[in-house]
């Protein structure tokens, strides 16, 4: 009988081959998590198919999403992959395609202009250029190590990610903020949003002070999160260019299925939409 035991050295063996594969560590980070989680609710025991469809079980009954609940299957599946266990790899959650997103994570226009205000009146002058720097230009957060004195000057920079290379073009107003806010930094050359070391500032430092932010400028901290400015850009670019093949592109994504989730409108919206056909009398 094959040992399905999940030991350190199995973990620490996954975790070097996402590293080969390229996974963005954030992507590693997270996979990990899950594997360790899911180790601590097996308390050791062998792995079997029905061991992973009561843990799959077991997350529902808590109140995780669906969605969520497929991500961390996703993270199993490719572990036992990996292993050569692909008899414990468990079908996902079958999910309705969603045709309109939730009101409540919508981050307007108005809003956005209210954020840097407000990072402007917390003296964190850096925190509104990062946030117009993402929102202006599409990148993830894990791209902004991307953002460097030469690229500012350059008007582009080129992103690595996950295996492949791609253009950005930073908006001549934003390259001259930039510049400016060099210059005054003393930052010739490298990241221009760093931290108090000089090193690229973290994700989650990121992450919380956005959430300060979003208590002075009145805006629900559920809306206030880097990847929501991501948003903001793909979809103020589809409305003035209507290219969503363009947009795929910008936004780095491989398949135009992923950036059409990020242009879905919102429940208010799609009400609108029905009230407009005329079929109640």
């Amino acid at each position: 009988m094959t040992d399905h035991r999940l030991t350190e050295e199995r973990i620490a063996a996954f975790r070097r081959f996402l590293g080969e594969q390229e996974k963005a560590r954030d992507t590693i980070e997270k996979y990990l998590g899950t594997v360790r989680d899911f180790v601590l609710w097996t308390k050791g025991s062998q792995i079997a198919k029905e061991t992973v469809s009561q843990w799959k079980a077991a997350l529902l009954d808590k109140g995780y999403a669906p969605a969520t609940v497929n991500g961390k299957l996703a993270a199993l599946n490719g572990l036992f992959s990996f292993l050569g266990w692909d008899d414990c790899r468990t079908a996902f959650l079958k999910l309705q395609k969603r045709v309109f997103r939730d009101d409540s994570l919508d981050l307007t226009q108005k809003e956005y202009q209210r954020l840097l205000g407000a990072a402007g009146c917390l003296r964190l002058e850096w925190m509104a250029l990062l946030m117009e720097t993402i929102c202006a230009t599409g990148i993830r957060v894990s791209e902004v190590k991307y953002i460097t004195a030469e690229a500012a000057a350059a008007g582009r920079t080129d992103v690595y990610l996950k295996g492949k290379i791609r253009t950005i073009l930073l908006p001549r107003k934003l390259s001259r903020k930039l510049m400016n806010y060099a210059k005054k930094k003393k930052i010739t050359s490298g990241p221009i949003f760093r931290d108090e070391d000089g090193k690229s500032l973290s994700r989650y430092k990121i992450w919380r002070l956005m959430k300060k932010v979003s208590g002075k400028a009145k805006v629900a901290s559920t809306k206030v999160f880097p990847h929501n400015l991501r948003h903001l850009f793909a979809a103020t670019f589809y409305r003035v260019t209507g290219d969503i093949v363009k947009l795929a592109d910008v936004l780095g994504h491989s398949s135009v299925e992923t950036t059409r989730i990020y242009l879905m409108t919102t429940g208010a919206e799609h009400m609108e939409k029905l009230e407009q056909l005329g079929l109640v009398s």
